[in-house]
């Protein structure tokens, strides 16, 4: 089924024209990501750029990808760049370190979100998803309502739920949720130390709201943290993921994380779980809204698929849902760029590529490339029964990443995503509003620029 809704194709933001001044450029990225990357992005398999700082190579040719990410992940770390302007935050965590600290990280958190340990995480899932069908319910009056705060507040709930067996209602998940929201208010999208070549010595500027929201945030976590560490030491903790990932040692070393390297990790986890999550989310409501034809089939299977008892087996009866979800990653990756950065020379495409260069691969144009996919803008679920789309998934889809340094939250997250979309479907119809229509702006993830506003009302 295929088709562009009265509104036109689905929203894009528009690619800036011709070149311009580094400058120029920076300030449209601290605006948004994307609409300041040229609009040759969509269809060239490679893309350098120059300042006078470091050399930076855009990669969209589906090879280049996977000698990065697959083939020679170890001479393509992480960008030290990246953490810049997270580090408050996110300290020492598995997003931004390399090497063997990484890999230590990996061996002690992965075994928590193998398939068969999803399972024991499912009820949670579940439970917040009822809670976010009753919170809709107030909103559900037929006029305008910001669908992301609602998304954002279901996608917490779940990461407290699985991973500290607390709703968002407990006092201190309230708390964090609270001064999250406040820290991406604050946050750049770009730290200073992230373009300038600065010494390692030098200290790294952050706005003092930046610095302070992370502090509590991290306060309350420790909170969290090292009252987990007494229950198990008591034996008395429940089995959810924060016990599951504190109680793992490292297979080499035979040690497990300590409080401090845990609220690290548990900091990636609430980012990247809540934020993509949301991200997510809010979109697929707002594709279903503007394609009431797909939203109808999705509840349609949604009501014959879940019961008053919905268990994991019951995922398997929501295929229409999952390629809706995966669609909806395609089109809005909730992180539109990746950055590594080349540990030592490489040739790209007959190009040198010097030790230190920065290697961008971005899912938001690889996933929209127009040598690669057909109709890449559009909106259609249905492609993914294509020779194209089944290629298109095999060469050139990555919203969580691939390789080594795919994330480990990846199967967390495609459970999650149509468990929830599908029972807010089931309850409620969602409609676009003419007046306000959803532009998508990328900093940390890609949201709606002025928010995702949609109607609501129950489905009847």
């Amino acid at each position: 089924m295929t088709g562009c809704p009265r509104h036109g194709l689905p929203p894009k933001p528009p690619a800036r024209e011709g070149r311009v001044s580094l400058w120029r450029y920076l300030k449209l990225f601290r605006q948004d990501i994307l609409s300041a990357q040229p609009a040759r992005l969509y269809h060239a398999w490679m893309a350098e750029f120059k300042t006078p700082f470091f050399r930076s190579y855009m990669c969209n040719d589906p090879e280049l990808v996977e000698l990065v990410l697959k083939s020679r992940p170890d001479e393509f770390p992480k960008s030290n760049r990246v953490r810049e302007g997270l580090k408050p935050l996110l300290g020492n965590s598995v997003f931004v370190t390399n090497g063997a600290v990484w890999k230590r990280q990996r061996r002690i958190i992965d075994p928590a979100f193998e398939g068969g340990r999803l399972r024991d995480s499912f009820e949670a899932m579940v439970a917040a998803g009822h809670a976010a069908v009753a919170r809709i319910d107030k909103a559900a009056d037929g006029t305008a309502h910001e669908i992301e705060v609602e998304a954002s507040h279901a996608a917490a709930d779940v990461i407290f739920r699985t991973l500290f067996s607390i709703p968002i209602e407990h006092e201190t998940a309230s708390a964090v949720f609270s001064e999250f929201r406040a820290h991406q208010r604050s946050q750049p999208v770009v730290n200073i130390a992230a373009l300038l070549p600065l010494p390692k010595w030098m200290p790294r500027l952050h706005r003092r709201a930046t610095k302070e929201t992370a502090k509590r945030i991290r306060g309350l976590i420790t909170e969290l943290t090292a009252a987990r560490m007494s229950q198990i030491d008591a034996g008395t903790a429940p089995m959810d993921l924060a016990t599951k990932i504190m109680t793992t040692p490292d297979p080499v070393d035979g040690k497990c994380f300590d409080t401090e390297e845990m609220v690290d990790q548990v900091a990636i986890f609430f980012l990247a779980g809540h934020e993509t999550s949301a991200s997510a989310l809010a979109w697929a409501l707002y594709l279903v809204a503007l394609y009431p034809e797909w939203q109808d089939r999705l509840a349609a299977e949604a009501r014959a698929a879940l019961g008053d008892e919905i268990t994991f087996s019951d995922m398997k009866k929501l295929p229409l849902c999952r390629d809706v979800f995966r669609e909806t990653l395609r089109l809005y990756p909730p992180v539109p760029m990746m950055v590594r950065e080349a540990a030592c020379p490489q040739e790209f495409r007959d190009r040198k590529v010097a030790k230190g260069a920065q290697v961008v691969l971005s899912p938001w144009h690889l996933q929209r490339h127009e040598r690669i996919w057909e109709r890449p803008d559009e909106f259609d679920p249905a492609r993914f029964a294509t020779d194209n789309g089944r290629e298109g998934l095999r060469r050139a889809y990555m919203p969580f990443s691939a390789g080594q340094r795919v994330c480990p939250g990846a199967g967390f997250a495609m459970i999650e995503g149509p468990l929830i979309l599908s029972m807010l479907l089931k309850s409620y119809r969602f409609e676009p509003v003419e007046d306000r229509p959803a532009m998508p702006v990328a900093h940390l993830t890609v949201r709606g620029k002025d928010g995702i506003w949609l109607k609501i009302t129950p489905r009847v």
